[in-house]
């Protein structure tokens, strides 16, 4: 094998600084840089069984994929060598000296200085090549693109520090070689059962087979035979496989272990974390499929990246298809993971087809239904676990009832809030409790939205729930009024913005408070005409309330119009919100209002009427146009009254 001039190259900024904290800060969990190398080649032996269903020829007549792993403890190397899809050139310089798809900028983001917590990112962010460089001092790649000639090989090295070099090599067999020249204190990686004890607890599953030349003991002894004065024998090796290279998906569930879940699922999903739950199926019938579901108990870092990679891996009668397939799960769980097998599929199925045919989305039905079933059942028979998964993806599970409406109901079943009747902003009520612990003759589902937790409980809206004892749910998510948009009731019961729309707590009311309210808005009539005609253009309408005790006035948007956080949402991002106003509620039981009512000064009268209606703009969460008018007025008031 020889190499033709090389080039030097220098790597990106942010490669530069990931090098440097890779080799002097990530030491804690060294030994995953084996389990990355031998996925990336698990990952070029499936790209290229996927690239050959389409053009056989790809295999050069060597179709036994398989991954190999040698050790040399006298020039101190390892090498992890794989006849996968293999690489050119442009792919060698964009995967190897770039940012390019590995995620190194974000990665960098995420560090927070702890080495346990941050080497445990490397599998989360793709760039577990570079990991590489934690137990080595140099690296060289030498890969071959399978169809390629065998003069179209590319050689890479670098000593992990500002550059590397990139050149042309002669490689006759396809596929990539990764040598590590490892660093004198590593030796321990070039022991034989080490290096088997790491590939079994790591890469034991994947379909690959991983070979290594072990010791063979067997031969040793049969040429020693029965004599004892023969001490000394020359050791011999065999090549033997040293993963169980099984689809564990297509094992019978009785024969699985939990570690043998846990230990798949890491591998599939490269996340250190344990799975909170899983769900293996064998479905015959009308589908014949396999599915393997994990549900994560950690968010990763690109949750809110709708457009970012996700989806379960597809294989067809065990031929790997494609990672990531998103065309079998909606958006909004797209924090799954796993694995799905199907019989139903074309081996040549392509992206296209699938995103069309009618047995996707059979299985897409088949499989969101079975994930909610998973979650449902965590929830009612482990709540602790359930309340873990909701801190996490809560707020993607709250897509939910917008993007699917044939399971609107089962999630909304899934949803969590905080209330007026829990202790903290933990989001743990469930609607079911909630309708449960429902006042007599109480026939709605009563929230307010707002833009913090804080916020909402001191909401004006809130004082007449509260001296009542009604639950009100508190809402302090973005997405949250965005959600209530599409969730419209739940077990038949409406639910009610109290922020919206006239109060009407029906047969929550007797029917003498009822008649004092009628008696009181008459007896106000004047006062409300007279702050209506001085905040027309702010106000659509004033009226008396009685919903609130301790606040003089509260701001109420209209019944169909958009709501007040949803509102300052859209102009935060720069959107048009279409003009409304809203209607001003005052509390004629309230001293403030009353002395209004009974002011003669028209001057005093507009300074309370602003003072007022400022306030009711502050308790709601919006600004002031004018803030330093109202601190004027406010010192204005407090002077008069100091005399």
């Amino acid at each position: 094998m020889t190499t033709a001039t090389t080039e030097k190259r220098e790597f990106q900024t942010e490669v530069k600084q990931l090098l440097h904290l890779m080799v002097h800060s990530l030491y804690s969990n060294k030994e995953i840089f084996l389990r990355e190398l031998i996925s990336n080649a698990s990952d070029a032996a499936d790209k290229l069984a996927f690239a050959a269903l389409e053009d056989d020829s790809l295999y050069e007549n060597d179709g036994d994929l398989r991954i190999r792993i040698d050790f040399d403890e006298k020039k101190k190397t390892l090498t992890v060598t794989d006849n996968g899809i293999g690489m050119t050139h442009d792919e060698v310089v964009s995967n190897l000296g770039t940012i390019a798809r590995s995620g190194t900028a974000e990665f960098l983001q995420q560090l927070s200085g702890d080495r346990q917590k941050d080497s445990r990112l490397i599998g989360q962010f793709g760039v577990g090549f570079y990991s590489a460089f934690i137990v080595a001092d140099k690296v060289e790649v030498r890969t071959r693109k399978a169809g390629m000639a065998p003069a179209e090989g590319v050689f890479w090295s670098s000593e992990g520090s500002g550059e590397f070099e990139v050149g042309q090599v002669e490689k006759a067999e396809r596929g990539t070689e990764v040598k590590l020249f490892l660093k004198k204190e590593e030796k321990e990686f070039l022991d034989e059962w080490r290096l088997r004890n790491l590939v079994s607890k790591y890469s034991d599953h994947i379909s690959v087979p991983v070979m290594m030349e072990v010791r063979d003991y067997e031969a040793e002894a049969a040429e020693k035979g029965d004599d004892e004065d023969k001490k000394k024998v020359e050791p011999k090796y065999k090549l033997e496989k040293i993963n169980t290279a099984t689809a564990l998906w297509t094992r019978d569930k009785s024969e699985i272990t939990e570690e043998e879940y846990q230990s798949f699922y890491k591998h599939i999903s490269h996340d250190f974390n344990e799975a909170l739950t899983w769900s293996h199926n064998r479905v015959e019938g009308k589908l014949n499929y396999t599915s393997l579901l994990y549900v994560p108990s950690k968010a990763p870092f690109d949750l809110w990246n709708r457009d970012a990679q996700r989806g379960l891996k597809l294989y067809v009668q065990r031929v790997f298809i494609m990672d990531d397939a998103e065309q079998f799960l909606p958006l909004y769980l797209r924090f799954m993971k796993g694995v799905i097998d199907s019989n139903d599929l074309s081996l040549n199925v392509s992206r296209e087809i699938l995103q069309n045919d009618k047995t996707v989305s059979s299985l897409k039905t088949a499989l969101t239904k079975r994930t909610l079933d998973m979650l449902e059942k965590m929830a009612k028979k482990k709540p602790e676990q359930y309340q873990q998964f909701w801190d996490e993806f809560g707020q993607v599970l709250k897509e939910g009832p917008a993007e699917d409406f044939a399971n609107r109901e089962k999630i909304a079943g899934l949803l969590r809030f905080a209330s007026t009747h829990t202790a903290d902003e933990t989001q743990n009520v469930a609607l079911k409790g909630y309708v449960e612990r429902m006042k007599e003759g109480q026939k709605a589902i009563y929230y307010v939205a707002a833009d913090s937790h804080n916020a909402a409980l001191g909401s004006p809206h809130l004082e007449v729930f509260r001296k009542k004892g009604i639950e009100v749910l508190l809402l302090s998510d973005r997405v949250d009024e965005w959600l209530m948009g599409h969730l419209n009731e739940f077990e038949d019961k409406p639910f009610q913005d109290i922020a919206k729309g006239e109060l009407d707590l029906g047969d929550l009311e007797d029917e003498e408070e009822k008649k004092k309210h009628e008696e009181t808005d008459k007896a106000f009539e004047s006062l409300t005409a007279q702050i209506a005609k001085e905040l027309e253009d702010d106000v659509k309408d004033v009226r008396t309330t009685h919903r609130l005790t301790d606040s003089p006035a509260c701001l109420v948007v209209g019944e169909h119009d958009m709501g007040a956080q949803m509102q300052r949402l859209l102009e935060a991002a720069g959107q048009q919100v279409p003009a409304s106003k809203p209607t001003l509620e005052i509390n004629p039981e309230h001293p403030l209002v009353q002395r209004l009512n009974s002011e003669t000064d028209e001057a005093r009268s507009r300074e309370l009427i602003s003072v007022i209606y400022e306030q009711a703009r502050l308790a709601g969460g919006d600004g002031l146009k004018d803030p330093a008018a109202y601190v004027k007025r406010i010192n204005k008031l407090l002077l008069d009254l100091a005399g």
